[in-house]
């Protein structure tokens, strides 16, 4: 079954160049194209794509708001976003991950970490750009300390290496190579993770993990 994208940009080129790559796809169907943040949140509401991917930075809506109504805490049925842009300001990755995103990747990333993005939302899971993902921890550790929710249960030994790990962006894959474990074991752990937080996704275990500060920037 193939994996329904809209596509969002307000630049005609970079929209058109991105439906390309995705189209390119097998497994991808571009259900539609927005121009604007307020056409991509009438879109995407009525076609339902697997995947919203949205620019950050554009008229009427911009990015971070159409992840927060699409994909926010309050969203009973959220739908997976991928933010993409030229910036890599650090209020804008903030922004996207804490209004909902399970994505957020820069333009120049590349076809590859794109396809990749757009696979991983589609499957309840979640990929930032490294570069990205080492920005992030950098803000946060130099922010005041937070009150974090705390764990239903407490985290066992395995479940804070899973955590960490995901926390820096690390795929389910990488970590079972990593830890030397089965990838049905780290999905297992990444499940209780989420059981544990209250999380609803990947992005969420990970800002978790950075609220709490079990992460440092390297």
């Amino acid at each position: 079954m193939s994996i329904r994208v809209v596509v969002a940009d307000d630049q005609d080129l970079v929209r058109t160049g991105l439906v390309m790559i995705l189209g390119a796809q097998p497994d991808f169907e571009v259900v539609g194209e927005a121009a604007d943040g307020l056409a991509a949140l009438d879109l995407a509401t009525r076609l339902r794509p697997d995947v919203l991917l949205v620019d950050i930075r554009m008229p009427g809506l911009d990015g971070v708001e159409v992840t927060r109504r699409l994909a926010g805490p309050d969203v009973t049925d959220p739908m997976a976003v991928v933010v993409i842009t030229t910036f890599d300001l650090d209020e804008y990755v903030l922004g996207a991950l804490r209004a909902g995103a399970r994505g957020f990747l820069l333009k120049d990333a590349g076809p590859e970490l794109l396809v990749q993005a757009i696979h991983a939302a589609a499957t309840g899971d979640a990929l930032i750009a490294p570069s990205i993902t080492r920005r992030l921890l950098a803000t946060f550790a130099d922010q005041a300390p937070v009150v974090p929710v705390q764990p239903i249960d407490p985290l066992t030994e395995r479940e804070e290496e899973v955590l960490a790990l995901v926390a820096r962006g690390r795929t389910n894959a990488e970590i079972a190579t990593e830890l030397f474990v089965g990838l049905s074991t780290v999905k297992t752990h990444v499940a209780s993770l989420m059981t544990k937080l209250g999380a609803r996704n990947r992005v969420e275990i990970a800002m978790w993990a950075h609220d709490t500060r079990r992460v440092r920037a390297d």
